[in-house]
């Protein structure tokens, strides 16, 4: 780091002041310190900081109205507080304030050096490209943003909302429903903010059987279970440095939110068989599809678990809360997967698919928006897709609750249409002995479309 950044510290205790103050310098840092508010708000007049820390409870006051006047009056000073062992709630406060992060009494020197070397990496990348909240600006971050397609008014809140959340390593909890781009937006937090040169590690907590969580989460020591025959890295420490999203987090079981809880308030964690916690250093980012407040109060998920991770709620819009942006999206991903098929033709949605496509209910949103286009894809004849094509009639029925026999209660309707295709294709191939034009004649498709179908399922 620049050895000529200047940060400002407050606590009203000399001895933790004085330890402080050696540390940062340690780092080549220009260090002011103050021993109450009034100290720091003199500071803060006749100087430029790129980072401030503050303890919680002063003489002359609390921590968190200094933290909310930076908030108003220096929004690009990342500044932490310093509370007191266990104070989850005033750590929580902080953070909702608009309080970069928190350290928690006795203060770990070696977590408190990375907290601050990513505050001043954020400072450094405000210098480089300054932060506006108009999303009309250039620059590398707006194309990165532009990697939400649309441009209807609720997705413009949703990268301006992103753009604010990448500037803090406050928890985030990103609400929406199935397809609407959860791990996309987290994707965005993590590569717009100051960790986005380390991991982003991404894990579907539905997906680890149980018995493995706490393993796949904090790693384990050789021998310390049957099959531990080496030493393993957990998802945390491989996420150190960065940004840790845990998706489906609804789906954790009671015994490893209690894990999970603690690790995020010490900032360490325990592999399986370890005597000592190692300390990591990892931003969280949670998702679900299904609102948690019904959870936490049925007993299923833990109020302080939630209390920590819904420091800020992102709440990703559904496409029916944007169809203005469905045209865009579909011409983007007809170039993707024509693209990703190696075709050079790209068909054109007729007027009358596109109505159908702007009114249909989506229940998996753009997931499932992309999935209607592969299938439009493998069924046009010609270079324009129909209504007819997007078999979006199947869909109505399914929705009106009609019966369409052989569907598993917990199938999506998609996935059971995809199953079908598949067996048809494998089926017609097996006839003709493998003959591609023959399948496809036996399928009454254009040997083009036949080839589509193969090429979207890897049927070899």
């Amino acid at each position: 780091m620049n050895d000529q950044q200047h940060v400002l510290i407050i606590d009203d205790e000399p001895d933790i002041r004085e330890l402080l103050e050696l540390t940062l310098s340690r780092m080549g840092l220009r260090v002011t310190a103050a021993g109450d508010l009034g100290e720091a708000r003199q500071a803060l007049l006749g100087n430029t900081f790129s980072f401030c820390l503050t303890d919680m409870r002063l003489p002359d006051g609390n921590g968190l109205d200094l933290v909310r006047e930076i908030a108003e009056r220096h929004p690009d000073l990342p500044t932490a507080v310093i509370t007191a062992h266990g104070k989850v709630e005033d750590a929580v406060h902080a953070l909702k304030l608009g309080a970069f992060d928190f350290v928690s009494k006795p203060v770990d020197l070696e977590i408190l050096r990375k907290l601050v070397n990513t505050a001043l990496r954020l400072k450094a990348q405000d210098v480089q490209a300054p932060s506006e909240v108009d999303t009309t600006s250039a620059g590398p971050e707006l194309d990165q943003l532009e990697r939400l397609i649309g441009q209807s008014p609720a997705i413009a809140r949703t990268r301006k909302m992103i753009r604010k959340l990448a500037r803090s390593q406050a928890p985030v909890l990103i609400s929406g429903s199935s397809g609407s781009g959860k791990e996309l937006a987290a994707r965005l937090i993590h590569e717009l903010g100051p960790r986005s040169d380390h991991p982003f590690v991404p894990v579907n907590c539905g997906a680890i059987p149980t018995e493995l969580m706490e393993s796949e989460f904090f790693g384990h020591r050789r021998g310390s279970f049957t099959g531990a025959n080496a030493d393993k890295e957990g998802l945390f420490q491989a996420a150190d440095g960065g940004t840790l999203m845990l998706d489906e987090v609804a789906d954790l079981p009671l015994h490893m939110q209690v894990k999970l809880l603690r690790a995020i308030q010490e900032k360490a964690v325990r592999p399986i068989g370890a005597r000592e916690e190692i300390p990591v250093d990892v931003r969280i980012l949670s998702a679900t599809h299904q609102p948690l407040k019904p959870l936490v109060e049925s007993g299923k998920f833990r109020s302080d678990l939630f209390f920590r991770l819904n420091v800020i709620e992102l709440s990703m819009p559904g496409l029916e809360e944007r169809p203005e942006d469905i045209p865009l999206l579909a011409s983007h991903f007809l170039d993707e997967i024509t693209a990703d098929w190696e075709e050079d033709l790209i068909p054109v949605i007729s007027d009358s698919a596109m109505q159908a496509l702007m009114t249909h209910h989506y229940t998996g949103n753009v997931r499932e928006l992309v999935n209607i286009l592969q299938r439009a894809v493998t069924m046009c004849e010609g270079d324009e897709i129909e209504p007819d094509d997007l078999m979006l009639e199947q869909v109505a029925v399914h929705d009106q609750g009609g019966d369409v026999p052989g569907i598993d209660e917990d199938q999506s309707l998609d996935t059971y249409i995809e199953d079908i295709e598949k067996k048809m294709l494998e089926d017609a191939l097996k006839k003709a002995r493998y003959n591609k034009t023959r399948a496809a004649e036996l399928l009454g498709i254009s040997f083009r479309s036949f080839r589509y179908k193969l090429k979207k399922f890897g049927i070899d």
